[in-house]
């Protein structure tokens, strides 16, 4: 990671990054401990995260690593307190955990439907409720929801997917205004199209690399470590006045 920005503030914090055994997770996670954090991150994908947790060991504080469905909000919660007891009452919350599976319409069931607003949106929510009291108690905090510009672009054939990013930035205004009070801040960070392991497999073909240049107003690859950048901003001290926004990182397409 070539992240050269040192934020102070962050050292010794507790972090919860949801989906952080890969992607941009796994990223979120490397830049945090490199930070000095205290770090916690929830994922299904259990070797993944446990290879994770163990590279990063040696670091100031080693992350913690528990494997967890976040769409079964009783193992979400039992989670989130297992890594408090880990490394203390959570002063930042990155929900970064998604799925981004395509689906057509016509295929769409109301379980699939269930399904996608499950892992794209409803954990934010339940996220953000579990560490409500720890943040109140420290009278601050910082939310990071995660977007898309999916839905900003009018992109098809994923509806479930482009609904609940889209809900995503409803839900940090709301959150916004009741948590502010409590010192607490919500931001939505918004990613555009990023160069992930997965998303180059999977959807990264010659036709998506013309989309993406003639979109961009930066005609380079997005990376995972621009997302970090941004987030690190977020949770840091330094944004101390930033809440109920949305924070754009896609090279300018939107």
């Amino acid at each position: 990671m070539s992240l050269s920005a040192s934020y102070p503030s962050l050292k010794d914090r507790a972090v919860l990054i949801t989906g952080g055994a890969t992607g941009i997770g796994a990223t979120l996670v490397e830049a945090f401990v490199a930070q000095g954090a205290k770090v916690g991150f929830i994922d299904l994908a259990v070797a993944d995260g446990t290879a994770l947790a163990e590279r990063l060991k040696a670091s100031a504080h080693a992350p913690q690593f528990v494997a967890a469905d976040l769409t079964d909000i009783a193992a979400l919660r039992e989670a989130i307190a297992t890594l408090r007891g880990r490394i203390g009452p959570i002063s930042v919350l990155l929900n970064n955990a998604a799925n981004d599976r395509r689906h057509k319409v016509e295929e769409t069931t109301p379980e699939s439907w269930d399904a996608g607003l499950a892992v794209n949106l409803k954990h934010q929510f339940f996220a953000a409720q579990a560490v409500l009291p720890d943040m109140k108690a420290a009278g601050a905090g910082s939310i990071i929801n995660f977007g898309s510009i999916s839905w900003m672009l009018k992109q098809g054939g994923m509806p479930a997917y482009t609904s609940s990013k889209s809900a995503v930035q409803g839900l940090t205004r709301s959150l916004a205004r009741d948590f502010g009070p409590h010192g607490i801040r919500v931001n939505t960070l918004v990613p555009g199209w990023v160069m992930t392991d997965k998303q180059i497999k999977l959807w990264v073909d010659d036709k998506a690399r013309e989309e993406i240049a003639k979109g961009q107003c930066i005609n380079k690859p997005l990376l995972a470590e621009h997302i970090a950048a941004m987030a690190l901003f977020l949770a840091a001290d330094d944004s101390a006045m930033c809440t109920a926004q949305d924070f754009i990182v896609d090279g300018g397409w939107v």
